[in-house]
């Protein structure tokens, strides 16, 4: 900070010199700082000051931003962070869509004794293994155990090693009243190789 005090070479001898002493101390005062009042962004500025000061004070873009975030997830494999990268994009240019695309959700793991054109799901965790006649086997919940059971000529039913009680069992009276092949709503339920055991029963038919 500059040294107000009036120190000229010979003492001011009268008011009016001491009061011009103290003015061109000021000047010189003012005239020192002017870098510090160049950076203050408060004060007019003009030509490079202006344009730095400018710069630092300018919001980005849309385009700006989505560039940036294009390029930091370049290498990324994050599927929905790439989704809303291109979609910043999009929205930069005007060109997002309207509507956005139906989200796809995966396959739900089912047990192996689902059939693939079977669209319903577990009934609980696999308990039971179902054989067919020639012994080929798997393992499935109830739900499906059970379906797999009434759809295979010389199928049995057995308890995995944690099953809970009487899974087997349950599978097995579930089956029963089953018709093969039960996913197929509309296929014909004529003949007794087509029905359940117990429709058959009651009709005094066997399959």
């Amino acid at each position: 900070m500059a040294d107000l005090s009036p120190r000229p070479e010979r003492a001011a001898t009268s008011r009016r010199e001491r009061v011009a002493e103290e003015h061109r101390l000021a000047r010189e005062a003012y005239d020192s700082n002017v870098p510090l009042r160049a950076s203050n962004v408060r004060e007019p500025l003009h030509g490079a000051a202006a344009d730095v000061v400018r710069d630092q004070l300018r919001e980005p873009t849309d385009l700006q931003v989505a560039i940036g975030v294009a390029q930091q997830l370049l290498d990324s494999d994050n599927v929905p962070a790439l989704q809303e990268a291109l979609r910043l994009l999009l929205r930069a240019h005007d060109a997002e869509p309207t509507t956005r695309p139906a989200v796809v959700e995966p396959p739900a793991l089912r047990c192996p004794a689902a059939h693939p054109e079977d669209p319903t799901p577990c009934g609980g965790p696999t308990v039971v293994t179902i054989l067919d006649a020639q012994n080929s086997g798997a393992n499935g919940c109830e739900h499906h155990g059970a379906r797999l059971l009434a759809s295979l000529d010389g199928s049995r039913v057995y308890p995995l090693p944690d099953a809970p009680e009487q899974a087997a069992i349950r599978v097995f009276k579930a089956a029963d009243t089953l018709p093969p092949f039960a996913w197929l709503e509309n296929a014909p339920r004529t003949r007794p190789e087509q029905r359940s055991h117990e429709e058959n029963r009651r009709r005094g038919e066997h399959r």
